[in-house]
């Protein structure tokens, strides 16, 4: 059950591209983000009020800005720059970023699988990214970069404030602080340049109610809800299977929406990259499970020798 969850946050956040591109062409990436993030913070703040420690703030703060302000922005860059499906697909590189991310900072070498699997992924990454066969906008590839680095810091953030505080708390006051640092930063931009968020204003249809209702009911409250709630709850093997819904979602509502169409090299370049990285995932935690039973085998014989020596004595 948990893992059908899993699946349904993650095929939720992988139909935002398609939806945005579909429902809210031609939006400020700053304004959708603050409109997904504060409306969705506030209502589940509402639904349960609470109000964090004066010593959580500055990690909550930190937490708010890279996970929400910043990776929303980037995220709604990508939405209106990068075809759904590319987005998605994209998004599945995350592994290599993670596994760079933590030999770097944390001086964490990758197993043999990590590296062969990263290889991979970079590999048939750079076959389907190639600007000779698909013309893809600098702008937001450079945003997808940036929001990967985005959910690796992210990600390392919430899993050790998870050791500390409640999940609600850090559930609905990342969504407050990152989407008021984003209205704030939307406002000073819509003085700015005006033009518009005028025109947005003034030519605001049910089809753009609908696709707001879409990301702040279903893609945030409910998704990132389903997330949190799960993350301890789940092992890394089924939240890497029910990640695949991600770019699946990406594919298809970007087939259905906005009419989206590749090559069949393309889509079997695509279905490589998702499995390359489920197949990396599901490997890594095998062979680390594996140490780790040899590991407790070692310690059991140890103690058992132990005290047969100590009677021969």
């Amino acid at each position: 059950m948990n893992v059908i969850l899993a699946m349904i946050a993650a095929f939720f956040w992988g139909t935002t591209y398609a939806v945005t591109q579909y429902t809210l062409s031609g939006w400020p990436p700053l304004l959708l983000g603050a409109l997904r993030a504060l409306p969705a913070g506030l209502l589940l703040l509402a639904f349960k009020p609470n109000l964090p420690k004066a010593d959580e703030w500055p990690v909550l703060i930190r937490l708010g800005s890279i996970n929400i302000a910043l990776f929303f922005g980037l995220l709604f860059i990508m939405a209106q720059t990068l075809p759904s499906a590319i987005s998605g697909v994209g998004m599945v590189s995350l592994p290599v970023f993670a596994m760079f991310y933590y030999w770097i900072v944390h001086k964490s070498t990758p197993t043999k699988v990590q590296l062969i699997s990263g290889g991979t992924l970079i590999t048939l990454a750079w076959f389907l990214f190639d600007p000779l066969h698909l013309k893809l906008n600098p702008v937001g590839l450079v945003a997808m970069l940036c929001a990967l680095a985005c959910i690796v810091i992210g990600s390392n953030i919430t899993k050790n404030l998870g050791l500390k505080m409640h999940w609600w708390p850090v559930l609905c006051w990342q969504l407050i602080i990152g989407g008021s640092i984003l209205t704030v930063i939307a406002i000073m931009h819509a003085l700015s340049s005006p033009t518009q968020y005028v025109s947005v204003l003034q030519n605001i249809s049910l089809l753009n109610v609908g696709g707001l209702v879409w990301l702040i009911a279903l893609n945030t409250m409910l998704a990132y809800s389903l997330y949190v709630w799960l993350l301890s709850r789940m092992t890394v093997v089924e939240f890497t299977f029910a990640g695949i819904s991600n770019p699946i979602a990406g594919i298809l509502m970007g087939l259905i929406l906005v009419g989206e169409e590749f090559t069949y090299t393309q889509y079997t370049l695509m279905a490589l990259i998702i499995m390359t990285s489920l197949l990396g995932s599901l490997l890594s935690t095998y062979f680390a499970k594996k140490q780790v039973g040899k590991q407790k085998d070692k310690t059991i014989i140890n103690n058992e020798i132990k005290p047969t020596a100590t009677k021969s004595i």
